[in-house]
């Protein structure tokens, strides 16, 4: 059987790689033939871990911080392709919400993929090359109900993802959006209550996603198999956003 090389001599960096999906999607691109540069927001040990498991490269630094962010992207020889993956996703009600929690969960949410696209956007223009993909929600969808804050940015990102693949388009750069279900990865087990539960249990295919399962849709996209396809965003939910 050939191998699939499909992401060969591509360039790859997926932020919030350290665990959860962006690890899985980290070690397919790997298996895919990818160059992989990992992100974390700190040099945490995970971070480290995987880095050595793939004998990857990392950078480190606040998604919501332009700067910080505009300097660890320069320091890079260029990208191929951005997963937009780091987030947070507090499980708090609206009237629980400050002020200080909504700021903070669109800084993570909305302009982490917005600060890291502007950040490799200039060198995929000038080799008319390029493909982002942001990790959105099925939460993001104006059919699914609970988390206001989280909800609320993640359907952020889904417009954003249409807009800019209109915008980029002429520079031969696709920009597509993945929207996972209920996962299983540490974030998900941290916040599992009675209520999120109730929902898991309603899943057509009555069982979570798995990270790798997201990963491979995620890739597909970052691939040149997908190369007609741009504004778009792939639902991976078992099926629970059409009940």
């Amino acid at each position: 059987m050939l191998e699939n090389k499909m992401l060969e001599k591509r360039t790859i960096l997926i932020t919030g790689s350290s665990k959860g999906i962006g690890a899985s999607v980290a070690r397919l691109a790997k298996n895919y033939g990818a160059n992989v540069i990992l992100h974390g927001k700190t040099e945490s040990e995970s971070l480290k871990t995987l880095a050595r498991e793939l004998d990857s490269p990392y950078i480190f630094c606040d998604v919501s911080d332009e700067e910080s962010v505009r300097r660890e992207v320069e320091s890079l020889e260029g990208i191929d392709i951005l997963v937009n993956n780091a987030g947070i996703n507090p499980s708090k009600n609206f009237m629980e919400l400050t002020g200080s929690d909504w700021r903070e969960i669109f800084n993570v949410n909305l302009l982490g993929p917005v600060y890291f696209s502007k950040a490799v956007l200039p060198k995929m223009i000038e080799k008319r090359y390029g493909r982002i993909i942001n990790i959105s929600s099925f939460k993001g969808l104006n059919y699914v109900s609970g988390k206001p804050a989280y909800a609320a940015s993640k359907a952020a990102v889904i417009r954003l993802t249409s807009s800019m693949a209109e915008e980029f388009a002429r520079y031969g750069i696709n920009v597509n959006s993945v929207a996972p279900g209920f996962t299983e990865t540490e974030m998900t087990a941290s916040t599992m209550s009675p209520k999120i539960q109730s929902q898991v249990d309603k899943i057509p295919l009555n069982r979570m996603g798995k990270s790798e399962e997201i990963a491979e849709a995620v890739l597909f996209l970052a691939s040149d198999k997908a190369s007609y396809i741009t504004g778009q965003t792939i639902i991976v939910d078992g099926g629970l956003s059409i009940i």
